[in-house]
């Protein structure tokens, strides 16, 4: 009887330690236990960026670049430009009104600039220019890039700035987004304006650009105050992050 009770208590002690060994494997790995990776949200923007993509897009050397493109009709109206209605004077210094704050963004984000260029020659006359834009419109124009972005894949955050004409894009912005595709980067507009802001153009690039994200906090300044700008300009990136 006791030989009996002997082998059976050995044999549960046997049974009790293979149980032991086998939960081991159960065990999660110290890498599947570990958080998960914190993410910086852009600011009003639909998609979240890592803290190393944020890193990037503030101009560190890890590799990202930042693209800084605009459209500006001064640069965009032939020998006649200099006289454009689209130029301010900043220290001195004529330049296009939306190049202008493209310069700003630039001089606090290091980015790169890009001038979207087309083969129609605008009107300097600011009356007859108006009279362009809106024509183009009821055209539904579609004008010709003659500038061309090269390497679009090294830039993970593209600033575009652009004026406010007639409450809308100006056509070679439709163009210009016709042109590009901009899924997975993050897309910032600035323009310039005379009074509607951005009125419904961050929408509008929403709609053509649905795999990016675009920032709805982006920077509008009147036309009128543009050559004033670059306190309120790098406030405004201090906002984002940049």
């Amino acid at each position: 009887m006791k030989r009996s009770l002997t082998i059976l208590f050995t044999a549960a002690m046997v049974l009790s330690l293979s149980a032991c060994g086998n939960n081991q494997n159960d065990k999660p790995s110290a890498s599947d236990s570990q958080p998960p990776a914190q993410t910086q949200s852009v600011p009003n923007s639909q998609t979240p960026v890592t803290d190393d993509t944020a890193s990037k897009e503030n101009g560190s050397d890890s590799g990202s670049k930042i693209l800084i493109a605009y459209f500006t009709a001064a640069e965009n109206s032939g020998v006649d430009a200099i006289s454009s209605a689209s130029y301010t004077t900043v220290n001195g210094t004529p330049v296009g009104r939306v190049r202008a704050v493209a310069d700003m963004i630039a001089e606090e984000t290091g980015g790169e600039l890009f001038s979207i260029q087309t083969s129609v020659v605008y009107p300097t006359d600011g009356e007859k220019l108006i009279d362009y834009a809106a024509k183009e419109q009821d055209e539904n124009a579609r004008p010709e890039l003659t500038s061309k972005i090269d390497n679009l894949d090294q830039y993970d955050t593209i600033f575009i700035g652009y004026p406010n004409w007639w409450y809308d894009l100006p056509m070679v912005m439709y163009s210009f987004f016709d042109e590009y595709d901009f899924a997975g980067k993050t897309i910032i507009p600035f323009n310039v304006h005379n009074g509607s802001r951005f009125s419904s153009t961050i929408e509008t690039i929403q709609k053509m650009e649905p795999q990016a994200a675009v920032v709805e906090d982006g920077f509008t300044v009147s036309e009128r105050t543009v050559a004033d700008a670059a306190e309120d300009v790098a406030s405004w990136l201090d906002g984002l992050g940049y």
